[in-house]
């Protein structure tokens, strides 16, 4: 899903911010919890709230902010599951959609101010909804209800990994972040001494965090935004190729221009990658798929720049070569044709076929 949505930037000549050299006024600070009224001196301007110092929470201090009810009489957790019932398949995502946000909803009036959304429950009986879909439906519903400042919202999930899948949930209105199978794989890793013997299992996760922390300045900076807090629910995307109304129900005020998949696309793509990890394909029983986002894999996901056409044109600019050259961009434009930019999906309509004269 995270796809399906482009980071706008300020489109100056100059960056708005230098990330790197204006450090000084860059924070990754985080508040968590209702917000106050600036205007209520003697109220609810005194509320507490919590401060993290960055948005990504390690396990441990997710399980701090899970049980700080125990120790803080000012703070309530509430932790609410975001699967549901494989048996349920993709038509059953609307539904347990809806159940969320009632949820979240029955939460704040109980008086929890803290909710953390979670996945951790999905295996072979339990499906987890996407949780950018979740962490947005949940965030707007609140602002619907007029609930939305009485509570901080922490997402508890297997799914980010990337700069973009935090930016996203950021924007969308997570105050904090638990990407604990990132965390999990790099401890894999770690354990079976793929990685630099010289860092310890800390290290390996702080560097992490770290790296995804230098990757949300960078992407804020590009749009002239200083800190976390001003970041945090500002949805500063487009989306391209999302249905309008699920963009309006789910993700209310997103800029969206072209067309595309609804909520069934999104619930059967889920439902695929589920029976993928979960089901009894004997390829995928104890490996992963290629994947191939990255770099070019075959059998993995397909590339405009294959070997092919990188090889094309570096033949034909070496040989001098007219034909070769031909040959790349027959290459470029095949794959223009078969949809993997949006120009593909573009016909040229010549002026006899529309009825009019041509251009002299």
């Amino acid at each position: 899903l995270y796809t399906y949505f482009k980071q706008n930037f300020a489109q100056v000549t100059n960056p708005p911010i230098d990330p790197i050299r204006e450090e000084l006024v860059m924070s990754l600070v985080s508040f968590i919890g209702p917000r106050p009224n600036i205007f209520d001196l003697i109220g609810t301007s005194r509320r507490k709230r919590l401060e993290v110092r960055q948005p990504i929470l390690t396990n441990g201090d997710l399980e701090k902010i899970r049980s700080i009810g125990h120790t803080e009489d000012r703070f309530d957790t509430k932790t609410i599951d975001i699967t549901y019932g494989s048996n349920e398949g993709a038509a059953g995502m609307q539904g347990a959609i809806d159940r969320l946000c009632e949820r979240a909803e029955a939460a704040v009036a109980g008086g929890y101010n803290i909710i953390i959304l979670s996945d951790r429950q999905v295996g072979p009986d339990r499906i987890a909804i996407p949780v950018l879909l979740a962490t947005a439906a949940v965030h707007h519903h609140l602002i619907r209800k007029g609930l939305r400042t009485a509570v901080g919202l922490v997402v508890e999930s297997g799914e980010p990994r990337e700069v973009h899948h935090f930016c996203c949930l950021a924007g969308y209105g997570a105050e904090a972040i638990n990407p604990y199978l990132a965390f999990d794989t790099l401890l894999d890793m770690h354990r079976r001494g793929e990685l630099p013997e010289e860092v310890d299992a800390y290290e390996v996760v702080s560097r992490y965090i770290k790296s995804i922390g230098k990757g949300i300045l960078k992407v804020m900076s590009k749009m002239g935004i200083s800190t976390y807090q001003s970041y945090c629910g500002a949805q500063i995307f487009d989306a391209i190729g999302l249905k309008s109304d699920f963009v309006e129900k789910y993700f209310t005020g997103t800029a969206t221009l072209i067309e595309g998949v609804g909520l069934d696309e999104i619930a059967t793509e889920t439902l695929s990658r589920h029976t993928d990890a979960f089901g009894n394909d004997p390829v995928l029983r104890n490996n992963l798929e290629v994947g191939g986002e990255y770099m070019f894999r075959m059998r993995g996901e397909a590339h405009m720049w294959s070997p092919d056409a990188v090889a094309s044109l570096q033949h034909a600019v070496r040989q001098g070569s007219w034909d070769t050259f031909k040959e790349y961009s027959a290459q470029i434009d095949s794959a223009t044709a078969r949809a993997q930019t949006i120009r593909g999906l573009f016909e040229i309509k010549l002026a006899e076929e529309t009825g009019r004269k041509k251009v002299a």
